[in-house]
């Protein structure tokens, strides 16, 4: 996809992968990030570590930013200077695996099912036509893969159940977080002071994609209960997305003007102080919930998180209490856990220890077992159980703009 400083707002895929390649240097992997397209160098330079390429320009067709993908790689593999390939996109890959040595070892991030994320957004005979593309597409790529990392057991299952991929060749390793932007964000008085958010109400904040699958209408509606218990009560709705117009027509048909507010996409440096801000954190995901990143950013910054029992958020959330996993996923369910949260009656994990529990997801823990698993898929090619030092890898983070989501 794209660089996350060139398109903020654009999914988890791309915070991931800017996050990744940003602390793989720290574990001795260095390599080659193939991005869709660059609107400038990117800050911070990585020197010799990492060099982060555009496959085309901005404005290139998918075709050419495909193509661009297989050149840049080709010109690796001549040079003989890859160890690995690293992918996080079935399309674009499947440019590099054809032209990949039979002998190059393939590892792929496994973000979830593209073919089950168009079908979600898509209807009709162009929908089904996409879902029958992309499922060959991510076949291809998946066989011809060493190993596969997953950031949740319920996308492992995934991959297993519907593409067939053995369990041994799957490696679940949880997403990882930059913690410390969110570790130092202030008090929650602070907070709203700064962001002009008002003093006296309880508020509850959700900061996603705005697209079908996240659940946000459901949200919607679940505060015209929630407000019956809690009058003061506000939702903060931060991102963009195609459901914007949607939502805020949504939003006016339930006269809930003064208890729900689209903010548009929050800024990098406000995002700290958003989560910071608010009670509580909702994730109201209806499927496809791999591994909400959303959900360690604002437990990072001190502030507890309801989720839908969806995808991977069961596996984030239920360490660290299980009363913040709701047990279906409904409007009743969210209006009552969340009225119970803002009210009192069910008593929140602490600031303290929130942050102290979202610790486990950050880069510094979760890097070395994403450089171990490629260390891995390159003893498992060459055959040999010594170990090679340090690594250097192509990663290729890219989805083509044909309307479905990441």
């Amino acid at each position: 996809m794209e660089w996350l400083p060139d398109e903020p707002g654009n999914g988890g895929l791309n915070r991931y992968f800017h996050g990744l390649v940003q602390s793989l240097p720290s574990v001795g992997v260095s390599g080659t990030a193939l991005v869709s397209y660059l609107k400038s160098p990117p800050t911070p330079a990585f020197g010799d570590d990492f060099q982060v390429l555009p496959m085309a320009a901005q404005q290139a067709s998918i075709i050419q930013r495909w193509k661009g993908a297989r050149a840049a790689a080709r010109v690796c593999f001549r040079s003989g200077g890859a160890d690995l390939v690293n992918v996080h996109f079935a399309f674009y890959a499947l440019s590099c695996v054809r032209s990949m040595p039979r002998e190059m070892p393939l590892g792929v991030h496994f973000h979830g099912p593209w073919a089950d994320e168009v079908a979600a957004e898509q209807t009709g005979d162009a929908g089904r036509v996409r879902f029958a593309v992309a499922r060959r597409i991510e076949q291809a790529v998946y066989r011809r893969a060493t190993l596969l990392v997953t950031l949740s057991q319920a996308f492992a299952d995934i991959l297993h159940q519907r593409y067939g991929v053995a369990r041994e060749r799957i490696r679940i390793v949880p997403g990882g977080v930059d913690l410390q932007r969110y570790f130092a964000a202030p008090a929650r008085s602070e907070a709203r002071e700064r962001l002009g958010w008002p003093k006296d109400r309880p508020i509850l904040l959700t900061v996603r994609r705005l697209v079908r699958r996240v659940g946000l209408e459901l949200l919607i509606d679940a505060m015209t209960d929630i407000r019956r218990a809690c009058p003061d009560a506000l939702l903060l709705i931060g991102g963009k997305g195609p459901l914007a117009g949607e939502l805020q027509s949504r939003v006016d048909a339930a006269r809930l003007r003064d208890h729900v507010r689209l903010l548009g996409l929050v800024s990098e440096s406000d995002l700290p102080l958003a989560y910071a801000a608010a009670d509580l954190s909702v994730v109201s995901s209806l499927k496809l919930e791999g591994f909400g990143l959303v959900t360690p950013e604002s437990l990072g910054a001190g502030t507890p998180v309801l989720g839908t029992p969806v995808g991977g958020t069961p596996e984030i959330l239920r360490d660290l209490d299980p009363a913040l996993v709701l047990e279906e996923v409904s409007r009743g369910a969210i209006a009552e856990r969340a009225s119970a949260a803002l009210s009192g009656k069910l008593r929140l994990p602490s600031r303290l220890r929130c942050r102290a529990y979202a610790a486990r997801f950050d880069w510094r823990h979760v890097a070395p077992r994403i450089a171990a698993v490629y260390e891995e898929a390159v003893q498992l090619a060459c055959g040999s159980q010594g170990s090679r030092g340090s690594s250097s890898m192509i990663e290729s983070s890219v989805e083509p703009k044909l309307g479905w989501s990441s």
